[in-house]
């Protein structure tokens, strides 16, 4: 892993070395899950209680940005190989949420130069002000199996419909991830759940297999009922918080958001950004596809 340098890493402690600093992946084993429109909303409730937002982006298509019916035309990559500064790329979706897209970044992570990494760190180095939660929005599809900023945050949430095809997928990205990489804690986020008694069977079911059996231990992130008022603010590009708050999806929405700041702390992973961007970077460099797709 590449070091960084004095000043970078003195820098990265005066902006972002805060204990409190929260860093949560939202990965799912199969599409159509809602995941990316669960991070835009969960985003958007972490800022009206009052947190600065990064949500880090590594979806092309449907992404975040567009939740909010805005439109990203820049990447990190390009602040990487220092053709655009990062207030170029960073999109400022509503008061509090800044979206930094990073689908061509994360795909070019395990290949960086040395000065592509210092670029990468001198840019962060180099943000207005700070953020109190980070959230990923990871990719399905990427190159080496898994996301590396899956496994350089704190939490990582698997959001899964309440299907059975889509629980059988997201405990199979667990049990890859865990068996790959040893990562041991993840949470189950029920999406689109008929009832709350539903969604607390579904994940008691899915910890109880996955302890069982020695993959991990998984929690309960919450979940979000099936409403159509999801349904609608989709279709105009806003959250549904700020379009139907009065909605039950909302009000789950709000409800996860509030519990992610009451969540523990990982003890080994409480060197705020510096040490999830150092992280970020050694693991992007050692990601192998063969282990994370093995059996």
């Amino acid at each position: 892993m590449a070091e960084f340098h004095g000043d970078q890493a003195a820098g990265l402690r005066r902006l972002f070395g805060q204990e409190s600093l929260r860093v949560v992946t939202f990965a799912s084993g199969s599409k159509g899950v809602g995941k990316t429109t669960a991070v835009a909303n969960i985003a958007a409730a972490l800022a009206r209680l009052g947190k600065e937002v990064l949500v880090l982006d590594e979806n092309v298509g449907a992404n975040v940005a567009g939740a909010f019916g805005v439109q990203a035309r820049h990447d990190l990559f390009n602040v990487v190989n220092r053709d655009r500064r990062l207030s170029d790329v960073l999109v400022h979706v509503a008061p509090g949420v800044r979206v930094l897209p990073a689908a061509r970044a994360v795909r070019k992570l395990g290949h960086l130069s040395l000065a592509q990494q210092e670029a990468l760190a001198e840019a962060i180095v180099g943000m207005d002000h700070p953020a109190d939660v980070i959230l990923v929005d990871a990719s399905m599809d990427h190159p080496l199996g898994f996301s590396p900023l899956g496994l350089a945050a704190q939490d990582a949430v698997v959001v899964a419909a309440a299907t059975a095809s889509a629980i059988t997928d997201a405990y199979a990205l667990i049990k890859k991830v865990s068996l790959g990489y040893s990562r041991r804690r993840f949470r189950i986020l029920i999406n689109k759940a008929k009832s709350a008694g539903d969604a607390q069977a579904i994940q008691q079911n899915l910890a109880q297999l996955a302890r069982q059996r020695g993959v991990a231990l998984v929690d309960a992130a919450g979940y979000v009922p099936l409403d159509d008022s999801i349904r609608h603010a989709v279709r105009i590009s806003q959250p549904v918080i700020a379009t139907h708050p009065e909605s039950m999806a909302a009000s789950a929405l709000r409800t996860i958001a509030a519990d992610m700041l009451e969540w523990p702390g990982a003890t080994s992973e409480s060197g705020g950004l510096e040490q999830f961007v150092q992280q970020l970077i050694h693991f992007s460099q050692r990601i192998e596809p063969v282990t994370i797709h093995a059996g």
